[in-house]
């Protein structure tokens, strides 16, 4: 989407700044908050904005954007994510740099934001791959932090990426939405454990583990109730394959049992979903005698 040049400058930053009016007091106190972080990002990029000249908006074009290799951003409650936004444009007077970043919300212009994912640092982005004098491919290294960005639970999905290529340190700025991404809360298998150990072959054996969810809200783990797979390594192998499909209680408990058939490694695998990551346990062998 292009928009001119001097309106998009105006809206963005003003569109941002109102992602403050959304966010609640749960905040951490000694956290900057998001306002702050959003103003002092977009004073670096303004400077070097600058006047844009209707020739570039119309020939700089972003090409490709990809965000975490492709994969999704699992966020948990304390550590900060930091990941990478690589953008490809092109123009026939080059790249002088890029901006880009992930907002949740409806409509970016009318400032119906109540996200945002930036970088830590100011200005635009100069570390750039330039694979001719019209074509280049910049990173931007963005931080999703669960204290300040990532304050509450509803915002975890589907997240908008922006992108935006300038010509130079004065002229030329394509602003583009493109593809949404995943950003997922982090779920994670513990307490994981098949016994007895050794088994006689044919005797049950019994696995059990739990499963729980990160809260953005409250920063802690809870129990989840999902469908997850139980998975099994014949020794020797190098692949594990489905046994069966195991439902956690409410508090996330998993136990089920199997017949011993072989020696080999147990593990559980929760496989994610539009909220929640991948979970994969640790693994326990078991010698069948």
């Amino acid at each position: 989407m292009r928009i001119r040049a001097s309106l998009a400058a105006a809206t963005f930053s003003g569109a941002l700044a109102l992602t403050a009016l959304a966010v609640p007091a749960a905040q951490a106190d000694d956290a900057p908050s998001p306002a702050a972080a959003v103003k002092s990002h977009m004073l670096g990029k303004a400077k070097t904005q600058g006047r844009m000249s209707a020739r570039s908006v119309d020939e700089i074009q972003v090409t490709k954007v990809t965000v975490n290799a492709g994969k999704d951003v699992v966020v948990g409650g304390t550590q900060k994510k930091r990941f990478n936004v690589y953008v490809t444009a092109t123009n026939p007077a080059g790249i002088y740099g890029v901006q880009a970043f992930l907002w949740h919300g409806t409509d970016l212009y009318s400032g119906d934001v109540d996200g945002a994912i930036v970088s830590e640092n100011d200005g635009l982005s100069q570390d750039c791959e330039r694979w001719s004098a019209t074509k280049a491919t910049c990173k931007v290294v963005l931080t999703a932090d669960p204290k300040v960005d990532l304050y509450d639970s509803s915002l975890n999905g589907k997240w908008n990426v922006y992108a935006a290529a300038t010509e130079d340190s004065e002229n030329g700025l394509e602003w583009a939405t493109y593809q949404n991404h995943w950003v997922k809360r982090a779920a994670q298998i513990k307490s994981f454990n098949a016994a007895p150990e050794p088994v006689a072959k044919g005797k049950p054996i019994t696995v059990t583990g739990n499963l729980s969810l990160i809260s953005w809200t409250y920063k802690k783990y809870y129990g989840y109730s999902q469908k997850v797979q139980l998975q099994f390594k014949k020794a020797g192998s190098s692949t594990y394959s489905t046994v069966k499909t195991v439902t956690s209680s409410s508090s996330g408990a998993l136990k089920t049992t199997v017949n011993a058939t072989g020696d080999g490694t147990f593990r559980y695998y929760y496989p994610g979903n539009s909220i929640a990551s991948t979970a994969t346990s640790s693994a326990d062998y078991v010698d069948v005698r």
